[in-house]
């Protein structure tokens, strides 16, 4: 892991501190059984702790089914967990997959995407600079869409941000 990963996913547990402390409103488990059509179980701290396994098996049909408040309690883990499989892409390829998916526009309404923080977006785009750009990334062509499409200056699909006042 090179420092630069460390210290990208250091931050994402820093600037998220929040969403993590508070339990989310939907967990990865209740999204994936919203995409089976069944009613989502709540949370359960010793069901839903979020290892590399939880993600794993959750991530990639969960996500789409996330608030705003539950996709950020998730998110920090996220980047920790595609930061670490940066080279590995058949054993962590559909939370990876997820994670890419989840950060490409349109946003939702409420939004997902423009409910984050200037720091929160900031690390978001390190990370993906890191899938994006490392020699030993597998994910180099969707993390490079991906911030296209929303996360650098002049992105295809991201409004213009208003001015402050």
């Amino acid at each position: 892991m090179t420092p630069d990963r460390d210290a990208i996913r250091t931050r994402a547990f820093d600037v998220f501190r929040a969403d993590l402390e508070a339990a989310p409103p939907i967990t990865l488990r209740g999204g994936d059984a919203l995409d089976s059509y069944d009613e989502p179980p709540p949370y359960n701290p010793a069901i839903d702790e979020p290892s590399d396994r939880y993600l794993e098996t959750f991530a990639f049909t969960g996500l789409n089914f996330l608030d705003a408040v539950s996709w950020r309690h998730y998110l920090p883990r996220l980047i920790d967990y595609a930061l670490r499989q940066l080279g590995h892409s058949a054993s962590g390829a559909m939370a990876v997959d997820g994670l890419l998916w989840s950060l490409r526009p349109p946003d939702r309404d409420p939004p997902r995407l423009a409910s984050l923080t200037r720091e929160q977006e900031e690390v978001v785009v390190a990370a993906l600079e890191q899938l994006a750009f490392s020699d030993d990334s597998s994910y180099r062509a969707d993390a490079m869409q991906v911030m296209e499409e929303w996360w650098i200056p002049g992105a295809r699909y991201r409004p213009p941000r208003e001015p402050p006042r």
